[in-house]
Formats: C-alpha cells, sequence, structure tokens
C-alpha cells in the first residue's frame, strides 16, 4: 500500500483533519494574517508617532513655503525629498532598518555633505562684498542706489504709518486719494482712508506715528524708500522731514536689450565684464555687481597676491607649530601626570585625579577669556601678583603671545590626555608586564618596549584628532588674542597668533573689519580641508604598525 499523498493546498492550510491538531511548540504560537500590516496595529505607540510626525510635516511645510517665497529651489527640492523618505520610512513595515539610520543620515547630509559641497561651489565664485546678488537684484540696487531728487517734481502730503515694526508712507494725490507703500509694495490705493486737512490721518490696518514716535525713528524715516510702481526706473517716494513726500528717480538708465547701464548725468555707458560688474570703457566700474564662476582665480590669488601670499606662509607655518607643540606638550604632561596617579602606593589619589580634571569643566572659551584677563600686560594677575607689577607684554608681543597660547591650551587640554592615558594604563594586560619582569626587563626598558607601545594603540587615533582639533582650534585664538599682534607689513587684518581658520575667518570680513571675500575664505577653507585630511589620512596608515604589536 502506498504511503499517502500530500497536495501542495494540504501543505499550506495544515494536515488532514483525521490527523488531529498540530503538537509541539508551533501549536502554541498564534497564527499570524498575511495581510495585516505594521501600519494598521493602532496601538498608542502608532498615535505618537502619528504626532511626532505631523509636526515634522509642519515644519516641513513651513521651509518647503519660505523656500518657495524665497525663490530657493534647491532648498524646496530637497526639503521636499526628505519630508517624502521620512514619511515613507517610519510609515512603512519594510522600512524597519532605516528608521534608526534615516535621521543620522539626513544630518549627514545637512551639516556636512552639503556643507562641504557649497563651500567648494563657493570657492569658485567672486561672492563677496559688492558680489553677492544675482545680476538682476544688482540692477536694482544700482537703481535705488543712485536715486536722486527730480528737480521741478510735485510733492505731497505725507504720513508715516507702521504696520507692527514695519514702516509705510501714506500720501494724499491731487485727485483726493490716498495712497500706502512700503519698501517691499510699492504705492497702492487704500480705501476708507480718512483726511484731515489734506493730510491722510487714518488709514485701515496701519497705524499713524506721533511726532514724537517719528523723532524716535528718525533715520529709518528718512532712508525709507517706497517705490512708486513695479517698475523701479520709475522712482520711489522719499522724505526729509518726514511731512512731506518727493519723488526720486535713479540717475542710471538700464537697457535690458543692450545689457548696458548708462549714468543720464555723464552719458556714460558701463558694460558687463567677466567680474560681475558694469564696466566703462576707461576701466571705471559701478559699486554693486553680481556673483559669477571666476574659476581657480581664488586659489591662485591665496598664493600669488602678496596680500595674501606672505601672511599666508607665516600663519602655516605657526599652525604647524601650535597643532603640533599642542598635541606633544599636553600628551606629555597629560601621560605623566598619569603615570604618577596610577601609582597604587600614592595616598590621595582620587582627591587629586577630581582636581585634574577641573580645567577640563570650564568651558574653553570661558577659560580663555580668563587667561585673557589674567595675562593683561598692565591689570593682569600674573604681572601685578606674580612678576610684582611687572609690565611683561604677554599678549602684544609676537613671540610672548604665542608661547602664552601654547601654554594656555596646555593648560585646557592635558586634563583630556590624563584621562585618555588613565585609562590606557589601567586596561594594560598585566601578564605582559609580569612576563617583562621575568625576563629580566628594567623599569625603563620595559616602559619603553612594552608599555609605551600597548599605550599608543588606544591613544594614536586620539592624537590624530586631536591634531586634527587644534589644526582648527578657532575658540582660543579669537578668545584670548584675537590673532593679534597683528603683521606690520600686512595690508589684511592678520596677526602672529593667527592660525588657518582664523585667517578664513577675518579674510571672510564678516566682523566687519574688512570687505567680505567669502570665495577667498572658501578656497581657504578647501586648502585647510585638504591638509587635515592628508595628515590625518597618513598618520593613520602609520599606526598600522601598533597592530602588529597588539
Amino acid at each position: 500500500m502506498s504511503a499517502p499523498q500530500i497536495t501542495p493546498t494540504d501543505s499550506e492550510v495544515g494536515a488532514p483533519e483525521d490527523s488531529g491538531p498540530p503538537q509541539g511548540p508551533r501549536a502554541q504560537r498564534p497564527r499570524r494574517d498575511r495581510d495585516g500590516s505594521h501600519a494598521r496595529n493602532y496601538s498608542p505607540g502608532f498615535f505618537v508617532k502619528l504626532a511626532l510626525m505631523a509636526v515634522i510635516d509642519a515644519l516641513g511645510v513651513y521651509v518647503v513655503w519660505s523656500a518657495w517665497s524665497a525663490e530657493s529651489y534647491g532648498i524646496l527640492a530637497a526639503m521636499l525629498a526628505m519630508l517624502v523618505a521620512a514619511n515613507w520610512v517610519y510609515f512603512s513595515k519594510r522600512a524597519l532598518p532605516l528608521k534608526y539610520i534615516l535621521p543620522g543620515l539626513l544630518f549627514l547630509l545637512a551639516y556636512q555633505i552639503f556643507v562641504v559641497a557649497y563651500t567648494g561651489y563657493i570657492a569658485f565664485t567672486n561672492y563677496g562684498t559688492g558680489h553677492n546678488t544675482t545680476k538682476d537684484q544688482a540692477v536694482e540696487a544700482l537703481l535705488v542706489q543712485n536715486e536722486r531728487r527730480v528737480e521741478g517734481s510735485e510733492s505731497a502730503p505725507l504720513t508715516v504709518l507702521v504696520d507692527g515694526d514695519e514702516l509705510a508712507f501714506a500720501i494724499v494725490t491731487p485727485d483726493g486719494d490716498v495712497e500706502v507703500g512700503t519698501a517691499e509694495q510699492p504705492l497702492t490705493v487704500v480705501d476708507g482712508a480718512e483726511v484731515v486737512g489734506g493730510r491722510a490721518a487714518e488709514v485701515p490696518g496701519y497705524d499713524v506715528l506721533e511726532r514724537g514716535q517719528v523723532l524716535e525713528r528718525q533715520e529709518e524715516v528718512t532712508n525709507l524708500r517706497v517705490p512708486v510702481s513695479d517698475d523701479p526706473e520709475d522712482g520711489s517716494i522719499r522724505t526729509p522731514d518726514a511731512m512731506t513726500g518727493y519723488v526720486y528717480t535713479s540717475t542710471l538708465e538700464w537697457d535690458a536689450a543692450s545689457d548696458t547701464m548708462t549714468d543720464t548725468t555723464t552719458g556714460t555707458v558701463y558694460t558687463p565684464n567677466d567680474d560681475g560688474q558694469f564696466e566703462a570703457e576707461d576701466g571705471s566700474t559701478l559699486a554693486v555687481g553680481w556673483r559669477v564662476a571666476v574659476g581657480f582665480d581664488n586659489f591662485v590669488t591665496a598664493f600669488s597676491d602678496g596680500r595674501y601670499a606672505q601672511p599666508f606662509v607665516k600663519i602655516l607655518a605657526w599652525t604647524f607649530v601650535f597643532a603640533i607643540g599642542s598635541v606633544a606638550t599636553t600628551f606629555l604632561l597629560g601621560l605623566f601626570l598619569a603615570i604618577t596617579f596610577n601609582d597604587v602606593r600614592m595616598r590621595g589619589r582620587k582627591v587629586y585625579r577630581v582636581l585634574m580634571i577641573l580645567p577640563y569643566a570650564i568651558p574653553g572659551f570661558l577659560a580663555a577669556l580668563l587667561w585673557s584677563g589674567l595675562l593683561n600686560t598692565r591689570f593682569g594677575f600674573i604681572n601685578e601678583v606674580i612678576f610684582g607689577g611687572a609690565e611683561i607684554p604677554w599678549l602684544t608681543d609676537p613671540f610672548l603671545a604665542k608661547l602664552s597660547v601654547l601654554f594656555v591650551n596646555l593648560w585646557l587640554g592635558f586634563p583630556y590626555m590624563f584621562l585618555i592615558c588613565t585609562g590606557a594604563l589601567q586596561s594594560l594586560p598585566s601578564d605582559v608586564m609580569e612576563a617583562a619582569k621575568i625576563d629580566g626587563a628594567g623599569r625603563w626598558r620595559t616602559w619603553r618596549s612594552v608599555t609605551l607601545p600597548l599605550l599608543l594603540i588606544s591613544t594614536a587615533p586620539l592624537l590624530i584628532s586631536s591634531f586634527a582639533f587644534n589644526f582648527n582650534n578657532f575658540t582660543l585664538i579669537y578668545m584670548l588674542t584675537g590673532g593679534g599682534p597683528r603683521f606690520a607689513d600686512a595690508s589684511v587684518p592678520l596677526g602672529h597668533t593667527d592660525i588657518l581658520i582664523s585667517m578664513v575667518y577675518q579674510i571672510s570680513g564678516v566682523d566687519g573689519s574688512a570687505p567680505k571675500n567669502f570665495g577667498l575664505a572658501s578656497a581657504l577653507s578647501i586648502v585647510i580641508f585638504v591638509i587635515v585630511g592628508t595628515i590625518s589620512a597618513l598618520a593613520f596608515r602609520s599606526t598600522r604598525k601598533f597592530e602588529e604589536i597588539n
């Protein structure tokens, strides 16, 4: 008699009816509906997730709308992509690993990859003072900045209005209509306005500024420009006394067909050049330009222009001295203290270790400010108390300023090295140390051939990261010396204690000490990135030899 045949239907549905219920652990496992979905499991966690995603989507829609209003279509597309990805990941049962990876991935894209890519883009442009807008915006700015009052033009009674913090002008036309406009909104007729004595006394949606309030905001009022219409060439309404408005028109005339700008007072014609400016035949240019691609010009300027090349070489050398010196001094001092306090014969080791960590507990920028006061030439504690009133120029002499920077960074950095060296020493295998003693190795031989190589296995990557950190330690330089003392022969605001990153900050001009040059600053940032990346890669590659020791 042949064995019974099991059909595919039997294997999917289960055993025949006369075979009895399934036995074993599988009998206790509840059957799961294959058509079910985690998204349909309306547990409390699902509603929490729904609420969080609603908040995220609301913020995302706000960013998308703002990007649309500002015509930043790149940000708009990126935000839409992130919103779609987030909703798909967190409402899909097939993307469980991405639920944990996506937040970090989005932050990596936004704060690392995008920043590096945008910096690289700016490095190949002339973005900076006079070149921070598009060409259309530059044309509009030139027309506005060269406005002059139209001689013989009619004046109009003017009232200063306010809507929140935004100022507006209301003028009464010869026909008796009230027109209102702001810096962004051209003059338009407003219905329901009340006119008293030929002047607007009440305007719906606005508050009329009293005379005292006008005086408090006098500069804003006199600088306010309200366009007459959407066409910039029609001019604008301005007022010198907050009582009467006059029509101002530009002395420049823009011809879009020929792509020229003409000065109507002199007849000079300006045409666009390759540097993103309007230039006349005699070489003169108009003040406002626009962003254009300049290729490798910024990199050439950094290494060939005497204004930047000479300080760059000095600052580059000092940056290496500062970074290497900071790592070496902090590591040696931290290692010495770790060895000292790791000796079991020393009493009160826990108290001493806590005291050693105190400098590390103080914020770096605050500690730098405190040391800046302590090292003050005339009133600092160091000169007044320790050196009996001597006026030692710790922060104004080039050599002493560099020593002061290294000393303060030593005070700030040795606790970190002390911590990692203490942990590394306590994790060394005791059997290896005992074997060295049995082989007859002395303390120095054991330290040089066993302890130090094993110690470097765990500390070498941290030393490399410490070098990269100090190579870009902007906070200490800016708070302690501000990069000073300044180079006597430099035409740009750079000093003896500036490192590359502070040089980038000074050249960018964000503090107002120099014209803004974001293109050159971005080019130098790329140079710093290449230097640090190359040195770190070589250093990590050289640390592989410690693996043989391990």
